[in-house]
């Protein structure tokens, strides 16, 4: 199985390759790659550097392991001349007895030993026949001295040297002893292809574990894209299944924004439904004052536009809040807003008394155009049934910006104190209006997760309305 080919292999798209009009919900991510391909490459990049490293390292122990025995028994064979010298009668080295290894004797056998010394024509094995070992005077080998020569055009030597001179001797004599490195890179040679083999053998498989390693740690990601199809197919209704503990937290967003949608479809159906029916009966008015050519047909008409006007900005209104809700970055500084709505009532009502006190650094997780909307209409509502004095306090109060907003009107009984957030409810007739005041007040907050209560103003007397909204850290 090719496990490069089990994720996101679709072509790259780009941006400019989409065809003009197309929706753009419905246009195709544009990929950079297969994650288990680029998965597969890195790890086969690092086992093929570890590898390459690991062999080369161990080919070079190995060898020189090789070499070093190769070395011990040429150093043996030249230590048992050294042991055999003696001096012959005119000075020159003789051996008291000849060295065991038969190839000595066979000429050009690979096997050769020679002892030279200045004044002296060297003494040699007759296995090298009509030939000599170069001999070089510039270096003095005191000590055991090894190295490799082409001297011999048909074969490579290894050669083992030292310098002695024998008792009863002024003559530095050289000892030599050199055999073919066929043997050794023989060897040498099947090490490496030991290892080749070995480390391919090794590379290739830990290559096909990485390859199902990536399959079978990608497989989760592969089971959302199949969910995530049959939900879009609408075959079910959330991702579910159980998921790995990296992958879990990503199902559980992909789902609450799911949840999300659907309760910001239902809320559009909702809002849509509320609209027409709130929009049907003043149509209604004005079609059947069309119909019965009343009088007043002017004066019903700007009057029901009016109401019609009033509930499309409640649920414009509506829409914007559930539109910005999502958005973590809603602040809104109260003190500022405050203010702004006080200055404007109080051009509105020039006769009412407007106090504001509280603290001046909260800040609100809301908007600012809808804290002002809320505002608006809770000090001018107010200002318009109170007996001429508001009072607006402002404060927090564990996690929430709390906003007072009292009058020292009649206030309004505790059992309408529900009804009066209906839609359309008005408990004072006789004063101009459309009751959608308090309707798009609670909604508003509510969409923020805020709250809004009426209660009684113990310092005035009239109404208290308490309005809650998140704090914005």
């Amino acid at each position: 199985m090719d496990a490069t080919s089990t994720l996101d292999d679709e072509p790259e798209t780009a941006a400019s390759g989409v065809p003009e009009g197309e929706p753009r919900g419905n246009r195709p991510v544009r990929v950079t790659g297969s994650v288990s391909r680029r998965m597969l490459l890195v790890a086969t990049a690092w086992i093929l550097l570890l590898l390459v490293g690991g062999g080369y390292a161990l080919d070079r122990v190995l060898t020189s392991a090789i070499t070093r025995n190769f070395d011990d028994q040429l150093d043996y064979l030249v230590s048992s001349m050294i042991v055999s010298a003696e001096l012959g009668s005119n000075g020159e080295v003789v051996l008291n007895r000849e060295l065991a290894d038969q190839r000595f004797l066979e000429p050009n056998s690979g096997a050769y030993w020679q002892i030279s010394g200045q004044g002296f024509e060297p003494f040699y094995s007759r296995s090298l026949w009509d030939r000599r070992l170069k001999v070089d005077q510039v270096h003095s080998d005191r000590e055991i001295h090894f190295y490799d020569s082409n001297q011999f055009p048909d074969q490579k030597l290894r050669i083992a040297e030292r310098d002695l001179k024998l008792p009863g001797s002024p003559v530095r004599w050289r000892f030599q002893v050199a055999e073919s490195r066929d043997m050794l890179d023989a060897q040498i040679a099947t090490v490496r292809r030991t290892l080749v083999r070995s480390f391919a053998l090794l590379g290739l498989g830990l290559v096909a574990m990485a390859a199902l390693q990536t399959w079978y740690g990608l497989r989760p990601l592969r089971k959302v894209r199949r969910e995530i199809a049959r939900l879009r197919a609408g075959q079910t209704q959330r991702v579910g299944g159980p998921m790995p503990a990296e992958v879990g937290p990503m199902v559980d967003e992909l789902n609450a924004l799911v949840e999300h949608n659907d309760r910001q479809a239902e809320e559009a159906r909702r809002h849509a439904g509320n609209l027409a029916h709130a929009l049907k009966t003043p149509l209604s008015v004005i079609m059947n004052a069309a119909a019965a050519g009343q009088e007043d047909l002017p004066d019903t008409v700007i009057r029901e536009a009016r109401t019609m006007r009033r509930q499309i900005d409640h649920h414009l209104a509506r829409a914007r809040a559930v539109g910005r809700r999502g958005s973590a970055h809603s602040r809104a500084e109260v003190w500022p807003s405050i203010e702004a709505v006080e200055r404007a009532v109080a051009r509105l009502y020039p006769n009412v008394r407007i106090d504001v006190d509280g603290v001046k650094d909260a800040v609100a997780h809301i908007e600012r155009q809808d804290l002002d909307e809320i505002l608006g209409n809770l000090v001018e509502n107010a200002a318009k049934y109170g007996g001429g004095s508001v009072f607006v306090t402002a404060r927090l109060d564990s996690g929430f910006v709390e906003i007072l907003v009292e009058d020292d009107g009649m206030g309004i009984p505790e059992a309408d104190r529900i009804r009066i957030f209906d839609r359309g409810v008005r408990l004072d007739t006789g004063k101009p209006g459309t009751g959608l005041g308090m309707a798009i007040v609670r909604d508003v907050a509510e969409i923020y997760g805020g709250t809004v209560s009426l209660e009684e103003s113990e310092d005035l007397g009239g109404l208290l309305v308490r309005l809650r909204l998140p704090a914005a850290g």
